[in-house]
């Protein structure tokens, strides 16, 4: 991919296309967003990568509310949308919170975010960067003796971050039957990585680049070894106290989501088993489910205005210290891993070329009923945060009704 300026295709391929992170996220795909580089490169090469934003637009009313209108529909059951910066805002609220008694959705439901995750975890590794505690030129065998085969390279932490470390991933069963029937099932991340490692690497560590929920588990692994406590602590104390998230939490071993939430549902064939009939279609409800198969790849539990509070502050520099955030916004300077396409992830964001010049990093994530994103232009003129309950969240190439969101959300 060449930095596409076609805004559609490049918010296709990053962002709002998103995939990657239920239980199925172990039958490993890179079908999901964000990554960078954590070698440093000189500033003319990230002044190259990074590009100039043009001047966003007045917020188009009528895109974004025609972008989630027709929900409850075929293909989503409610969203909420959060449009926010220096050029003003907008938030829009429809469909159902529970297609059975047709409750109405209202602002402020809490649901799954998915892969949005990573940008928590990436930004916990490099505040530990910043405090000395981490080198992104130190290895993983540094950090964690015995985890990788003997045979593999060395791997630096910073490869993990913009997934160009060639660690491969689990090879489980990734087919909805078997997803749905082992959906309460716990991983810990050691069991995880261990089963990815069966493995060969993928790769030559930084010549290529590969998004797999391995690398945020390994990452996760080292913040838990560094820090002596455990992840979720550490994203609790470390960003979601401080930014002010108080509806955001890790929910560890449990498959409820707390408090006002809308129900997720994933389509299916007639037959199968649990599911109910909607309309023409049958439906699924996925709302509870294991999130330990995701871990610090994917188990956020969040809100629009919180993730939204998170953004700002990330790109303010308040999250990571600004010596230290810029890979978040550097993309490697590689291939994508079985493919001649430049790579478009970046140190846990996603790099995006949209109409009129527009350049803004985001992420994405999905478990199945829940379709998350955010995103922003670095300058914090435009920010944008969405939930979709999409009926079929982790399918094959792109989420048109997220991808329609994300291209309002920055249209003329």
């Amino acid at each position: 991919m060449n930095r596409t300026r076609a805004a559609a295709a490049a918010l296709a391929v990053a962002a709002l296309t998103t995939v990657a992170a239920g239980p199925a996220a172990l039958a490993a795909t890179s079908r999901t967003a964000p990554a960078v580089t954590a070698v440093p490169r000189t500033a003319a090469a990230v002044a190259a990568t990074q590009g100039t934003a043009a001047e966003v637009p007045p917020i188009n009313q009528a895109a974004l509310k025609a972008a989630i209108a027709g929900i409850p529909g075929a293909d989503a059951t409610a969203a909420e949308v959060r449009i926010g910066g220096s050029a003003g805002s907008w938030h829009g609220v429809t469909g159902v919170t529970d297609v059975r008694t047709e409750r109405p959705a209202r602002e402020g439901a809490r649901f799954r975010a998915g892969s949005v995750t990573k940008v928590f975890t990436t930004a916990v590794v490099l505040q530990l960067v910043a405090e000395g505690r981490i080198r992104l030129d130190g290895t993983v065998q540094e950090y964690l003796p015995g985890l990788l085969p003997e045979d593999y390279p060395a791997i630096a932490v910073g490869r993990l971050l913009d997934h160009t470390s060639g660690l491969p991933s689990p090879k489980v069963p990734g087919d909805l039957e078997w997803v749905y029937r082992t959906r309460f099932q716990k991983w810990t991340p050691e069991k995880y990585v261990a089963k990815a490692v069966e493995n060969a690497i993928e790769f030559t560590p930084g010549t290529r680049q590969h998004y797999l929920n391995t690398n945020t588990f390994v990452a996760g692994m080292i913040i838990e070894k560094v820090t002596g406590r455990s992840y979720e602590h550490e994203v609790t104390t470390r960003i979601l106290r401080p930014v002010g998230m108080r509806d955001s939490y890790l929910p560890g071993d449990s498959v409820r989501i707390r408090g006002r939430h809308n129900h997720g549902y994933q389509v299916v064939p007639k037959g199968f088993p649990d599911s109910f009939a909607y309309g023409d279609a049958y439906l699924l409800d996925m709302t509870e489910t294991s999130v330990t198969s995701t871990w610090a790849s994917g188990d956020l539990i969040s809100t629009t205005a919180d993730l939204e509070k998170f953004v700002r502050a990330l790109f303010s520099g308040k999250v990571v210290p600004a010596a230290q955030l810029e890979p978040m916004f550097t993309v490697p300077d590689v291939t994508m891993y079985g493919t001649d396409k430049s790579a478009v992830y970046t140190s846990g964001l996603t790099r995006l070329e949209l109409p009129g010049g527009i350049v803004a990093y985001g992420k994405t994530g999905a478990r199945y009923g829940s379709s998350a994103g955010l995103g922003a232009t670095r300058d914090l003129s435009r920010t944008l945060v969405y939930s979709v309950n999409s009926t079929d969240a982790k399918a094959q190439g792109q989420n048109e009704r997220t991808l329609r969101i994300a291209l309002a959300a920055f249209a003329r």
